[in-house]
């Protein structure tokens, strides 16, 4: 699969969640085979102010690449300067919200509110497109609702704008995270366009994301939540399932790469809510994660974790 001129190694992507995919997370997933990652969200009036929140999150190494920032905003011209600033970093790509559902950044014409809205998410991308030096993206959902399904029209929209690729959430805003997967939406957006499809939402084994690229025709898959406690998710060779050995093992080395990035350090909580997710499902996992969450630091963590296979 190729964005341009950016070859993936394969079509597996992780998906940007917010809260989840930081630098630590998404150099993990890299080396359990994800061909691309994606950013938390990026305000564009963050980083045009240089907040130092902001900043925190595009921080990268070349070890993670490919890699693609995700910028969100409303403003066409603030987001074409933020897109200038992020141009100025080692990345290879910035792809632009179009699908968020979460309400504070709908109340901001953000995220999925520019689905209905999409004059003005056709000059966002032209003004990102021409301040960028890397290719650019849209992530988006089938519509607002069920009575507006436009996936296949703002697609081609983003293509005429300059997009170099287009992921569809197969749900509507309506939808949130819950319902079934739109599969044949995805399918029509792929016939309607001529860049990248990438298909997303409800995929949570590789197996999932072969069967949605072959009833789609989609060029690659981009994996969430289900990715989360599930590195392993993107390589071949690992049970789905694994032993309680593999977590762990997977969990030591999302620690490990913590610790040797330095500054800035995680937000403790934020680190406990992920090692909790890599349990989930196993025998005695609420006692597991009950433990997790009540450790007070990162060495009592490592401690913990190491404990349960030693």
């Amino acid at each position: 699969m190729k964005i341009d001129q950016v070859v993936l190694e394969n079509p597996f992507i992780l998906a940007p969640l917010a809260g989840y995919t930081d630098l630590a997370f998404r150099l993990l997933c890299r080396e359990y085979g994800a061909g691309l990652c994606f950013s938390e969200m990026v305000s564009c009036h963050g980083l045009v102010f240089r907040q130092k929140s902001t900043l925190d999150l595009i921080a990268t190494r070349p070890a993670e690449r490919p890699v693609v920032m995700q910028l969100f905003g409303s403003e066409p011209d603030i987001m074409a300067e933020a897109a200038a600033i992020l141009s100025e970093q080692s990345i290879d790509g910035i792809d632009i919200n179009m699908g968020c559902p979460v309400k504070k950044v709908i109340k901001k014409g953000a995220g999925a509110a520019l689905i209905k809205n999409p004059r003005l998410a056709a000059e966002i991308i032209r003004k990102v497109r021409q301040n960028s030096q890397v290719p650019v993206t849209v992530k988006t959902r089938t519509g607002w609702n069920h009575h507006a399904i436009v996936a296949e029209d703002f697609a081609k929209m983003a293509e005429d704008s300059g997009a170099s690729a287009i992921t569809v959430h197969g749900r509507t805003w309506t939808d949130g995270f819950s319902g079934e997967v739109d599969w044949q939406c995805i399918a029509r957006v792929k016939k309607a366009v001529t860049i990248p499809v990438i298909g997303n939402g409800d995929i949570i084994s590789r197996e999932d994301g072969l069967a949605m690229m072959a009833k789609t025709g989609c060029d690659g898959v981009m994996i969430g939540r289900g990715a989360l406690g599930r590195p392993w998710i993107f390589s071949e060779n690992i049970n789905p399932n694994p032993s309680l050995h593999l977590r762990v093992k997977a969990l030591l080395r999302h620690l490990d790469i913590i610790a040797s990035l330095g500054s800035p350090v995680p937000p403790f909580a934020k680190t406990k809510n992920h090692a909790g997710k890599y349990f989930k499902g196993i025998t005695g996992s609420a006692s597991i994660r009950q433990k997790v969450y009540s450790c007070s630091s990162y060495e009592e963590l490592h401690e913990f974790v190491n404990s349960l296979i030693t």
